[in-house]
């Protein structure tokens, strides 16, 4: 989550974060579970795999249906080349406290871990070797730093952002595979007081072909979207109607199908037995958005999905996930079906309609296809 809400001084915040972060025992699991079929055969089907961990993951990058790589608090990575009939969990050495709530995997050997944390805490790492030694590239300077999320639009050209200091957003760039991280923060409009990201899913940052980025921002005044269609260089704030205005409020996660069409949503840590309007989207590439049907499930949304490439039946099948529940919609939203007995579910992503996962609590794995 943001910054501020691992700061004790905000107290109401962090009891509603420091609530969502455990699981609930008394919560249906489907980890023993069967694979479930929707009769009508319109839904997804659900196939619990087991990750080897059972620390809490919150990040999923799939490279293809086979490969693909989860991270979470403790250190942890994990690794499937299979498509999850097996996956391999491990901790990266000298990061056993950390928390790795972003991944990004660029093949079976290759991926980048971003740990979310208060100062020298947030760290970038990267392997070469399928996770068999890890390379630090990145450690926060500043004693305030907090760094929420990252992506790439490529193998060696990325992005990370982080909570507001001194007036700014802490935006970096690397184009060398993240041998040096660049700050860009003076391009990037200025911080609203107490702005800040929400590291719940690592997908606070979306990148898409070579030059489109957003980043999704709340704890302020305004949630908005910050937006670049030319790789970084130049930038532009966008207001969004999402539940906003508090410390504990405003976009968690944002996803585009195409440089035109996108997806948000977000919530209040604070309500999280409340439903509310908490999903817009966007038509022009993230200048105005809409509000669309909310979560069917109370709280906030930490993380969504597209399940389908820029053409085909999918395309505008969305996969929307946080503690309170989890859903799905063949129309970006119109009208959502919620997935039975899915909760504590923090990240989901696709490689294709047909490969999907969901990660969360207690290292749960949950593969989901259409």
């Amino acid at each position: 989550m943001a910054r501020l809400l691992s700061n004790p001084s905000a107290a109401a915040a962090l009891v509603a974060a420091a609530a969502l972060a455990c699981a609930d025992p008394s919560s249906p699991s489907l980890e023993s579970a069967p694979s479930l079929e929707w009769a009508s055969g319109e839904g997804p089907t659900l196939e619990p795999q087991h990750s080897g961990t059972t620390n809490r993951l919150q990040a999923i990058s799939p490279v293809n249906a086979n490969v693909v790589w989860a991270s979470g608090v403790g250190g942890t990575y994990a690794l499937t080349t299979n498509g999850g009939k097996r996956w391999r969990a491990g901790v990266v050495p000298g990061a056993e406290t950390l928390q790795f709530r972003d991944v990004h995997g660029v093949s079976a050997k290759i991926a980048y871990l971003l740990a979310a944390g208060v100062g020298s805490d947030s760290r970038i790492y990267k392997t070469v070797d399928g996770g068999e030694t890890w390379e630090l590239q990145f450690t926060a300077a500043h004693p305030a730093a907090f760094y929420d999320c990252f992506d790439f639009w490529g193998p060696r050209r990325g992005l990370v952002m982080g909570d507001a200091i001194n007036g700014r957003l802490p935006v970096l760039r690397t184009r060398s595979g993240g041998e040096r991280w660049g700050r860009i923060d003076g391009l990037v409009p200025p911080a609203q007081a107490g702005e800040a990201a929400f590291a719940a899913s690592g997908t606070c940052v979306e990148t898409l072909g070579h030059e489109h980025a957003w980043i999704a921002t709340g704890a302020a005044a305004t949630a908005r979207i910050l937006a670049t269609t030319d790789g970084g260089d130049t930038w532009h704030s966008y207001a969004t109607p999402i539940p906003q205005g508090t410390p504990a409020s405003g976009i968690f996660t944002v996803a585009f199908r195409n440089r035109r069409h996108g997806i948000l949503a977000g919530g209040d840590l604070e309500r999280p037995e409340e439903l509310s309007d908490n999903v817009a989207v966007s038509s022009d590439g993230g200048k105005t958005w809409a509000l669309v049907e909310g979560t069917p499930f109370p709280g906030a949304a930490y993380g969504l999905s597209y399940a389908g490439a820029q053409e085909g039946e999918y395309v505008r099948t969305v996969v929307i996930t946080g503690p309170g529940g989890a859903a799905w919609t063949r129309n970006e939203g119109r009208r959502w079906h919620l997935l039975p007995d899915v909760r504590d579910y923090w990240a989901v992503a696709f490689a294709d309609p047909a490969h999907g996962w969901l990660v969360g609590t207690e290292g749960r794995i949950l593969k989901i296809s259409f």
